[in-house]
């Protein structure tokens, strides 16, 4: 019955009802391409990176690779900002404080692990107050020996065992990354060298050089000069196996201790709040932005192996270290007031 009514409807009725569907119609679809287009206008200003440390250290030189291309794939500038402090702690604080839709912060593991584990008074929680964006790239340390200390690696391992607390080594702070990865591999080699902590790694080396500190975990691009030059040597690397950035230096698995392995790596983080899709537009730009060749190559020379992660993959990564890490801290009771 009720298609003959319509049917039977005057022939103009009917092409008003259907002109005034097909103008609801219309309205519907203008009003998602507005809204598609507002998603798709971001970033509408510039957009700050914060990073944690000093001018000139390896996360700020990081940063400053990447701002210039990812301005140019986000239609924004990228203002690379320093605010160094309590081993870019700050930095992390003020994006996870941020609400302004374009903050991010270029973090490194500990920022994004264990900093609330160190010190609960750490006024973020790195896994509920921000959001993984990309893991950017990562690098082994390189356990590093004194001129004093003799032998192979195997052999310095052997000795480093024998002396017992007589033997001490060097970290730029307690409760970094040097720090923990030296109780790990303490644990894993039988050792018991006492820990002495220094401002930074400048000081380490000098200490070691002085002979104050028989090892320390460096990074490799602070390392390999030393060890280039004959000064210290490389007893062995923290990844699981060889590294294309260390390629001359053997794994602390191939010399004695099976299955140990420590990275550090640099990531880009966003405030928890921000707009997921928003995020996703970032973890995408700056994967294709690290992979390109010359960006590669760039970040290579820096000391760094190329990542590139989705949000999903650093945050399996977050996960991963926290475990691996508050288990050393708790362990070792490590704090950081």
């Amino acid at each position: 019955m009720s298609a003959k009514r319509n049917n039977s409807l005057p022939v103009s009725r009917r092409r008003l009802v259907q002109g005034l569907a097909a103008l609801g119609a219309s309205q519907t679809l203008g009003w998602t391409a507005t809204s598609a287009f507002a998603q798709s206008a971001w970033p509408n200003r510039p957009v700050r990176l914060l990073v944690g440390f000093p001018a000139g250290s390896s996360p700020d030189l990081m940063a400053r690779t990447l701002a210039e291309p990812l301005a140019q794939a986000l239609g924004q500038p990228v203002v690379v900002e320093n605010r160094p402090g309590a081993g870019g702690n700050i930095a992390a604080d003020l994006v996870a404080r941020a609400d302004d839709g374009h903050t991010l912060g270029l973090m490194i593991n500990g920022n994004m692990t264990i900093a609330k584990i160190l010190n609960p008074a750490t006024p973020f929680d790195p896994l509920t107050d921000l959001a993984p964006v990309s893991l950017l790239a990562t690098a082994p340390l390189v356990l590093t020996a004194g001129p004093q200390v003799q032998g192979d690696a195997a052999a310095i391992l052997a000795a480093g065992r024998a002396a017992g607390d007589r033997w001490n080594y060097g970290t730029p702070g307690v409760g970094t990354v040097a720090h923990i990865g030296m109780e790990m591999f303490k644990n894993a080699a039988g050792w018991q060298a006492v820990h002495v902590p220094f401002p930074g790694n400048p000081q380490v080396i000098n200490a070691m050089l002085q002979g104050e500190v028989q090892v320390a975990l460096l990074p490799p691009g602070l390392a390999m000069p030393q060890v280039q030059s004959g000064r210290l040597k490389a007893v062995g690397l923290t990844s699981a196996g060889r590294s294309a950035v260390v390629p001359q230096v053997p794994s602390l698995a191939e010399v004695g201790l099976p299955g140990f392995q420590l990275d550090i790596w640099n990531a880009v983080a966003a405030p928890a709040r921000m707009n997921p899709a928003h995020i996703q537009r970032v973890s995408v730009a700056l994967t294709e932005i690290v992979r390109r060749p010359d960006i590669r190559e760039k970040i290579f020379s820096q000391g760094w192996q190329v990542a590139g992660t989705s949000p999903e993959g650093l945050a399996n990564r977050i996960r991963l270290d926290t475990q691996r890490m508050r288990e050393v801290i708790e362990r070792n009771n490590i704090r950081v007031q």
